[in-house]
């Protein structure tokens, strides 16, 4: 390969994995299902597109430290705190019974569809054990079923990945080592042995991020960095002394930055995100244009009624077993037993394993990569098509209805919150003075526990908030909250504008979009309610008068949209509008909405 093949095939791979994953987010669909078949065509169609002449025998090693840093981004955004009662117990039993069953039942089925050794099944079957939040993160996040079935399927995809790699690191060092004959006492060691290594990289590189995040303080671009430094060498030493342990010590990184109190970790990762993104986009473009076309067409039939065992058999027994006797309704306990795709794991250990196994001379092992491309494929394009329907079948989707959490305690605030509540939204309330939490709950209103905000968006996380609105009296609170705040909700944060642009130390000069624009600001409201004015609720069949002041439109769905200074909502038939109304002449002035 020439020096300008090498350019054009590095160049393409990199357009085809990004492009691919616009692609897909247009077309509102997992990118795996986008990135799987185009990795697959250019390596038919091109000759540069092809990892194994681009990069050479480095190729596997790469693909390794690539996946320890998609699993360290994983971890994360594990919380423990959310892994308690029913959703452990059934996440420790779906990845204990996950691997027992689905590897046995892999194993077997090999045997008989594919006709190869019993070597060769043991490592198919290990390697197909595996999930992944690579995939299973975009699927929940287009299908967006309850918290606590998101929270299990999430916390199994990102433990199952590091556990499947181990025991594949095992398996393929039995069979090196003499066959798979070896004693069960051996491999129970063995796998002991990978755990330790493994856990005892990530306390080393606990350390390390200690140092680097905690001790010298780095900013947001040099801690990025020192954390991406610190996951390869860590991950590259344990690889070293066991192989795949790095992948163990990756995500008990993760997940120690982020459950230990004292990190200092920024709120927000966009370059860490964005470089996570990129290096799964390469990864799968990568692997799946290492599978030649001839090698998928002998056992594309085969595959078919192994995919079929997987997701009608294998999986619902898997979570039926699981989920006994726990407090999940009988719909998501459905739902976790339809939602097992392979992903990056499964496709970066099986190219690892297979070409070595190959270059051994091992009878069919040249069938391991096509058959768990065929796998990836099968298995993603059938939930990806099937999730959304099936979710909503079962009544486990969460309701599009906005829950909004209103951050203030002042009266024309609460009396904002009273009218949402009489719109049908389920309000909650934060506010950080006790004068105005016991105005609050005279109110009647549902007011979030705990006495810094950040304790109420950790709640607001908690019971579905899906949109924050910061109304409090201090403008340069709520402009440092509405950037702060943006990943403790799971929707949109928006703030009220200040009572003129020239006032505060930050509210000024913070972007974002201000609610209700830049008239009804803080005071403006604060004044017009202390004189009477009343926040209502109106269909929107009836007319507006010119002195009524739109402040949000609610769809149909129970969707909430404000009017802010950025942008306009139209409401259209079926409706309703939250409005200011003036209090007319010879009126009573309310004191709450």
């Amino acid at each position: 390969m020439t020096e300008h093949d090498i350019l054009l095939g590095l160049g393409l791979t990199v357009a085809l994995a990004v492009g691919s994953q616009i692609l897909a987010s247009r077309l509102r669909v997992p990118a795996l299902i986008v990135l799987l078949p185009v990795g697959f065509t250019a390596g038919a169609l091109t000759d540069v597109v092809q990892p194994d002449k681009l990069v050479g025998p480095d190729f596997s090693a790469l693909v390794s430290l690539a996946v320890a840093v998609i699993l360290y981004d994983a971890g994360l955004a594990l919380d423990l705190r959310r892994l308690k009662g029913s959703t452990r117990r059934v996440v420790v039993r779906l990845i204990a019974l996950g691997v027992l069953i689905t590897w046995g039942a892999c194993l077997g089925l090999a045997l008989v569809l594919f006709d190869i050794p019993l070597a060769v099944a043991a490592m198919l079957g290990v390697i197909l054990v595996v999930s992944g939040p690579t995939v299973v993160g975009p699927l929940l996040e287009y299908v967006r079923p309850a918290d606590q079935v998101r929270r299990i399927l999430i916390w199994e995809g990102s433990l199952i990945d590091p556990v499947g790699a181990v025991l594949g690191a095992l398996v393929f060092q039995s069979i090196v080592a003499g066959g798979f004959g070896g004693g069960g006492a051996y491999r129970f060691g063995g796998f002991l042995l990978s755990l330790t290594v493994g856990l005892v990289g990530g306390v080393v590189a606990v350390a390390l991020l200690w140092f680097t995040l905690r001790t010298l303080r780095l900013g947001e671009t040099l801690g990025t960095l020192a954390q991406l430094a610190v996951v390869i060498l860590v991950s590259a030493g344990c690889d070293v002394v066991r192989d795949d342990t790095g992948l163990v010590a990756a995500i008990v990184a993760g997940l120690a930055v982020a459950n230990l109190p004292g990190f200092d970790m920024p709120a927000r990762r966009p370059f860490f995100e964005t470089l996570v993104q990129l290096v799964i986009g390469l990864l799968f473009v990568s692997i799946s244009a290492t599978v030649p076309p001839s090698s998928v067409t002998p056992v594309l039939l085969p595959c078919l009624v192994l995919v079929a065992v997987l997701v009608l058999v294998v999986r619902p027994l898997v979570a039926y077993l699981a989920t006994g006797r726990t407090d999940l309704s009988p719909g998501a306990r459905a739902f976790i037993g339809w939602m097992a795709p392979r992903g990056i794991v499964a496709a970066s250990t099986a190219a690892t394993f297979s070409a070595t196994l190959v270059d051994l001379g091992l009878d069919g092992a040249g069938k391991i990569l096509p058959i768990t491309f065929l796998v990836i494929t099968g298995t993603v394009v059938c939930y990806a098509l099937t999730a959304g329907p099936v979710a909503t079948g079962l009544g486990v989707v969460v309701s599009p209805r906005t829950r909004p959490l209103l951050v203030g305690g002042d009266p024309w605030v609460i009396a904002l919150g009273q009218a949402l509540r009489s719109a049908g939204l389920d309000v909650l309330m934060w506010a950080g003075p006790e004068r105005q939490r016991d105005r609050i709950r005279q109110a009647g209103l549902a007011l979030a526990s705990g006495e810094l905000l950040a304790a109420a968006a950790d709640e607001a996380q908690l019971e579905g908030v899906t949109a924050m609105f910061l109304l409090t009296g201090d403008d340069d609170f709520n402009a440092l909250a509405s950037i702060v705040m943006r990943v403790g909700v799971d929707g949109p944060v928006y703030r009220i504008g200040p009572p003129d642009d020239r006032e505060g130390a930050v509210a000024p000069y913070t972007g974002g979009a201000i609610l209700f624009g830049r008239t009804l600001t803080r005071r403006a409201l604060a004044t017009r309610h202390a004189q009477g004015s009343r926040f209502t609720v109106l269909p929107t069949a009836r007319p507006l008068q010119p002195q009524h002041d739109t402040l949000f439109v609610l769809r149909a769905d129970g969707r909430l949209e404000p009017v802010t200074d950025q942008a306009a909502v139209t409401p259209r038939d079926g409706d309703s509008v939250v409005v200011l109304v003036p209090t007319l002449p010879g009126e009573r002035s309310p004191s709450s909405g």
